[in-house]
Formats: C-alpha cells, structure tokens, sequence
C-alpha cells in the first residue's frame, strides 16, 4: 500500500503518473453503511471503497482507500493527478438514464441483455445458422420474446483468421434483417466497422453502432454516427487494421485498455457526439489471452469511472473452454452464465450474449438477492 501523495512526496519518479480509480468491496445492504458505501451510476450496486492505482511506466503502487476516506486521498495529490480522480468519482456517480432506441426504452438502472444475431456463414460458434433473412428475422424476435433488450445484427465475422469481406456483400446479408426487425419494434443494433454499412443499417432501422475498431477503422465512421445522433458502443480492440486480434502486448492489461477507452471516449466528444450516448466495452478476447480477460473481468468496475455505460460480452468465449478441459463453444452455457453475472455484480449495464433465456433467467436471480439485500 501507498500513503496519500502531497506534492513534495511525490518525487521525480511519479511526475508522469496516472491514476485509477476502482469501486471495490460490494455491499448488498448499503442502507447500513449510510455515507460509507456509494453507489455506482443509478445501478443497484453499491461499493465501499476504492481501489486507488498509481502507473508509472511498468510500476504500478495500489492501495484500499474507504470511500469516506477519499477527499484526504485526492487533496493530498498534486494538482494533476486530484483533477483525474475528482473527475473519475464524478463518472462513477453520473447517472446513465435510459437509451430511447425508436419506441423502446432501454433503461440502464439493471443489467439488460443484448441478443448476438450473426447473418454470417463463418462466426467462431453460430456461423452459418442465420444466412437466410427471413430465418434470421424469425430468430431475432424469438431472441426479443426471451428477453433480450437489443438484438445485435453483424454481417462479418471477427474470429481470428476471418477473412475481411466487401462492405457490399455485408450490407446484403444485414439490410433485410435490420429492416425486418426495425419494422417489428425491435431495438437494432449494427455490429460492423464500415461506415457504409452503418449508413445502410440505419437507413433500413437500425439504433445502435456497436464498432469494434471503436471508429477507428474507417475514416467516415465518426462522421457518420455523428450525423445520426445514434448511440455508439466503442470496443477496445488492439489494431484498427484488417485484423483487430493484431497487436495485443500489454504492460498492464487493466489500465491499457482504459486509457485507450478514455481516449476514444474523449475523441467522440470532442467529435460532437453526447457522452450519454456512448458505450464502453473492453472487448474480451480481441488481442487478449486468458489472463488478460481475467484481469479485464476482475478489474470492470474500472471503466464505470469513464461515465458511460458498459457493455460485457463473454458469451461462448475461448476462455471458457480454456478454463475448461477445452470445451467446444456449444457447450460453453454455463461459464457463459457465470462470467455474465459476475459483470452484473460489478455493475455492467448491457450484457451480450447468444442464449437469452438462460442468461435472462440469471439476471432476474440476480435482481431477486438484490431486492431481498435492500428490503430485509
């Protein structure tokens, strides 16, 4: 553990550091705690203390700090670092509201699931199943009746060794089932990297731009989602290039994939895009190993502090079957489950996942210990 940081104590070594700041330690009754717990957004998670990070190049210095505790923290830092934390607590506490997606209204105060529909014939476990548009249609609807807020549509597999394919080709395989889904009242959301596409599936009813390159990848793509005025979920993945899984070599998984986070996060807005319409999501799997995605999974909390919502997709992951005597990816439900509520606890707002039921089922065990916790 470190000691509060003045100005005279911080010494050469630390005048380029940066600092995190951590809800750490849930509380489920935090009408025990009063003013000792706070709460993260308008979720129903509570947390008494801060995990307080300080990065230097390699070295990184941590410590537990209560959170009634933490204005001593902050006013012994210097300048710079007291306005990053001040700045990061003030993003934990700001509320997320509600997404208007068309004539539905997502609400951001509970984990709210959305539906993995790929219109592809090569994603790493539902490839081929939804070629057909009609059947695709038919399977985001089923995905909605389960409970799923969001159904989200992509065109182009991702996996590792994917081929990239023309963006003509993928707004084929979109455009019917976003425009299908869209007339039906379903909240759409595009999963692709192309501008092009993204114009198309909004012309045809799409709400949402999930990117994984986080608009980095084509140029127009921060023009276009600018212009719509739509909500975009910025994905941290290590290359913008062809393959997004390049690169991947981290000095620090947690805090790398944050600042690339917050920097794109800042470029939106700077862009003209409204903070309360961005979404963060740390994109396990891409460019990351095993302990990567541990490390992401344990520290999520982190990247409340950006202001957005978080959006946490582990569903059917290689790490699953890597934690696992090698499951294959139809037989990877239950770390599914597992991984998804552990997010929940942590506070994610949107969980993306290919088997409603069972993942709705678990989040409404999850709401039930919540609302036994603050009732009893």
């Amino acid at each position: 553990m470190f000691q509060p940081l003045t100005k005279s104590g911080l010494g050469k070594t630390w005048e380029d550091a940066r600092v995190y700041l951590r809800p750490t330690c849930f509380v489920d009754r935090p009408h025990e705690l009063d003013e000792h717990c706070l709460r993260i957004a308008d979720t129903m998670v509570w947390f008494a203390a801060w995990h307080v990070s300080l990065r230097d190049d390699g070295a990184v210095k941590s410590a537990i700090v209560p959170v009634a505790e933490l204005d001593g923290w902050i006013a012994a830092m210097p300048d710079r670092l007291a306005e990053a934390a001040t700045a990061q607590r003030a993003g934990v506490a700001r509320p997320r509201g509600n997404l208007q997606l068309g004539e539905r209204t997502v609400r951001l105060g509970e984990p709210q699931l959305m539906g993995i529909l790929n219109v592809t014939p090569d994603s790493f476990s539902d490839g081929g199943k939804h070629v057909d548009a009609a059947a695709a249609a038919e399977a985001g609807f089923a995905m909605g009746a389960a409970g799923a807020a969001i159904i989200d549509v992509g065109g182009e597999s991702t996996r590792p060794g994917a081929p990239l394919i023309w963006e003509g080709d993928e707004i084929k395989r979109i455009e019917g089932v976003v425009a299908a889904l869209g007339k039906g009242g379903v909240a759409v959301s595009i999963d692709t990297r192309k501008a092009a596409v993204m114009e198309a599936a909004l012309a045809a009813g799409a709400h949402i731009v999930n990117d994984i390159s986080a608009l980095r990848y084509d140029d127009r793509a921060m023009e276009v989602v600018v212009r719509a005025g739509c909500p975009v979920v910025l994905m941290h993945a290590p290359s913008a290039k062809s393959d997004p899984h390049e690169g991947g070599n981290y000095a620090h998984v947690l805090y790398d994939v944050y600042d690339m986070l917050a920097e794109r996060v800042a470029a939106c807005v700077a862009a003209g895009i409204d903070r309360a319409k961005i979404i963060v999501d740390p994109g396990l799997g891409f460019g990351k190993g095993v302990g990567d995605n541990l490390a992401l999974i344990n520290g999520l909390a982190l990247f409340h502090t950006l202001g957005c919502p978080i959006l946490f997709g582990a569903s059917r992951k290689r790490m699953i079957g890597a934690l696992d005597n090698e499951a294959p990816a139809d037989q990877r439900l239950g770390g599914t489950v597992a991984l998804h509520y552990q997010a929940a606890t942590h506070g994610a707002q949107l969980l993306r996942v290919h088997d409603i039921a069972e993942n709705r089922q678990a989040l409404r065990i999850w709401r039930g210990l919540r609302d036994a916790a603050l009732t009893a």
